[in-house]
């Protein structure tokens, strides 16, 4: 049975990771916290110890606001922290597959979808993080897959860690009155949560280097929310701002080599779909 280490493993997509899994994998595990103090050292006996076959790094402190308040303890976590463990895959042959953003292409000015081979300069701490780690961390192993995730969603269930995202914040302003504001400038792809973790393991068989790696999106945020709500069958008042920004990413690269990922309103219906909702 492949061994598969697990980072992360507490949090939003970690958790999720291990529970999918379970059963077909021996998913190996870091105690809760363990990284935040840990040396490079310690790391690298750990993984070497293990002698896992696949390494997935999914920890990350990935509040954006957060990492421009706190951008040192960010960069431990967010490119040291990584980089070691591409240190330690290079040193014991295992294979990394790690998560890195969209919000690598923040400030991008370009429209339409966004391909891996940009020139990139992010406008915000995270994405400058984000871009950094994937450079050394390729640089340490070359073998490493990184995949630039979307702003993924989940709905309440299963006793797994949930966060704010795009459908929860909907249903909490329509039960409470509160006005969302997105604007008609404002273009990303926003992720279906299982359906990331299902092409986790297409994605370990990869060639290693950068993958734009979520769903697509033709339509700017305040379309999308209220699609999300209509299929939620909930009102919601939207105030619409003069906000900029490109996130879509384009996933030609990643269905080359065999793996496609829904739309963002085709993601949401099968979400809806999994949690028997109807639509």
């Amino acid at each position: 049975m492949k061994r598969i280490f697990v980072t992360g493993a507490g949090g939003f997509v970690g958790a999720r990771t291990c529970r999918f899994l379970q059963g077909n994998y021996e998913v190996l595990t870091l105690p809760k916290g363990w990284m935040a103090s840990c040396t490079e050292l310690q790391l690298m006996q750990s993984i070497a110890e293990a002698q896992p076959d696949v390494i997935l790094h999914t920890a990350a402190i990935s509040d954006t606001g957060y990492t421009e308040q706190h951008p040192e303890e960010a960069y431990r976590a967010n490119v040291e922290l990584p980089l070691w463990l591409a240190r330690a895959a290079a040193q014991c042959g295992a294979r990394l597959v790690g998560f890195s953003s969209d919000q690598v292409y923040a400030g991008v000015q370009q429209p339409g979808s966004l391909p891996e081979t940009m020139e990139l300069s992010p406008a915000n701490v995270y994405g400058r993080q984000k871009l950094e780690m994937e450079q050394r961390m390729l640089d340490a192993c070359p073998d490493t897959v990184l995949l630039r995730a979307t702003w993924m969603y989940d709905l309440p269930s299963y006793g797994l860690p949930i966060r704010g995202n795009l459908p929860l914040n909907i249903l909490r302003a329509a039960k409470t009155g509160e006005v969302l504001r997105f604007s008609r400038n404002d273009y990303r792809g926003v992720g279906y949560v299982r359906e990331v973790i299902e092409n986790l393991v297409p994605a370990m068989e990869l060639p290693g280097g950068v993958y734009n790696f979520g769903s697509g999106n033709d339509k700017d945020m305040v379309d999308t929310a209220l699609y999300f709500s209509h299929l939620l069958q909930v009102d919601v008042r939207i105030e619409e701002t003069d906000f900029v920004r490109n996130l879509v990413m384009d996933g030609q690269k990643l269905q080359e080599h065999g793996i496609v990922f829904r739309s963002t309103q085709g993601a949401f219906r099968q979400c809806l779909a999994d949690y028997g909702m109807d639509i």
